[in-house]
């Protein structure tokens, strides 16, 4: 039996027995939605081996194929699964430390990502450094056996429901831009540490503001070198621009399939503008999926998908005709709530300005 096919059938016996409540449960604007069953799930995928499919067997992967963890990936959105927890330790910080980690850290923290025990979030964006993100200003020193943390970050996605976050920050004094910052594990139970549920377009808070005020971390929570915090944190971005993006696109493909099935029952299908936009979307998502195979770490993955998964929300609206300018009942329906939350989607993660600067000097090699 392949991969796909023993996946199917595990998440097949998983979803209709203790976890059949939980199919369909959170998503883009709905990671409120059952979230305590959904760390359960987490924690129900981990013993069975389902996550953190690509990394090494001795770091409690399978060390699969691209093709298999896509394989997965489709199976698990066939299967209306819920929407994973842990997707930042699993896709982000967990590829980091095993490019970049020391194998202390590795055996300290990639054991609780992959069982479902600890939830990760990132510590990037601050009020004055998002897209810029060289112009960080939180700042760390180290005292004795610990680094002790001062600042803020904000825009930081589930910090509400974390256990550690992984924060860039500033321990050269008088550095500035790439130079002198460092990249540090932060356990987010330690006093000093404050977050900040910021209310979203949808109602909801995935997003939080996070205060540093004297927080401490072992003086081995540092990745890499002191100094080497950009190097690292560009590492990881790149993984979050990468294989992590091909898991993401079957939510994708799940979002237009509604889209579609809204415009069926509508009648916006018979409408030939709405219709033509519907088989771009859908053309389009096949080109990001097949550019995403060929080049995970391509940068221009980020810019491909938050620009279509936007028009993909304008879309949902459109089809949805004047009803969709009204929330029933004070409720948002799920399209109107992808409508607004995709919004998001080109700022999040680097803007798509930054990302065009990116590609044109780095990739085109056009002048600055």
């Amino acid at each position: 039996m392949g991969l796909r096919e023993e996946a199917r059938a595990w998440l097949e016996e998983a979803l209709s027995g203790e976890f059949a409540h939980a199919r369909g449960l959170g998503g883009p604007g709905r990671e409120h939605e059952g979230f305590e069953v959904r760390r359960a799930w987490e924690r129900h995928l981990g013993k069975a081996g389902w996550t953190c499919l690509g990394w090494p067997v001795e770091y409690g992967g399978r060390a699969a194929s691209l093709a298999d963890q896509v394989a997965f990936h489709e199976e698990y959105a066939r299967a209306d699964a819920p929407a994973r927890v842990g997707h930042i330790g699993e896709n982000l910080l967990g590829p980091t430390l095993l490019d970049h980690g020391t194998e202390e850290q590795r055996r300290r923290f990639l054991p609780p990502i992959q069982r479902g025990e600890e939830l990760w979030c990132q510590g990037y964006s601050e009020p004055e450094a998002g897209s810029d993100l060289a112009n960080v200003q939180t700042r760390a020193v180290l005292d004795g056996s610990d680094w002790v943390v001062t600042g803020q970050k904000v825009w930081t996605s589930l910090a509400h429901v974390a256990d550690w976050i992984f924060v860039l920050c500033r321990t050269e004094p008088g550095s500035t831009r790439h130079r002198g910052l460092s990249y540090l594990l932060v356990p987010m139970d330690r006093p000093g540490v404050e977050v900040r549920p910021i209310v979203q377009l949808t109602g909801t808070s995935e997003f939080n503001e996070v205060f540093f005020d004297g927080a401490r971390t072992d003086a081995a929570n540092i990745v890499g070198a002191p100094g080497e915090g950009w190097k690292i944190a560009m590492a990881t971005l790149g993984y979050e621009r990468g294989v992590s993006t091909l898991g993401q696109q079957i939510g994708f493909r799940r979002e237009l399939d509604k889209v579609v099935a809204k415009a069926r029952e509508t009648g916006a299908f018979e409408d030939p503008v709405l219709r033509d936009r519907l088989v771009r979307s859908w053309l389009e998502l096949e080109i990001m999926r097949y550019t995403a195979l060929r080049d995970p770490q391509s940068p221009i993955t980020k810019l491909y998908w938050s620009e279509w998964h936007r028009r993909l929300g304008e879309l949902a609206q459109a089809v949805q005709g004047k009803a969709g300018l009204v929330a029933e009942g004070g409720e948002l329906n799920e399209l109107q709530r992808l409508y607004l939350f995709s919004r998001a989607d080109t700022i999040y993660a680097g803007s798509s300005e930054i990302q065009r600067t990116l590609i044109a000097e780095r990739v085109l090699g056009l002048p600055k």
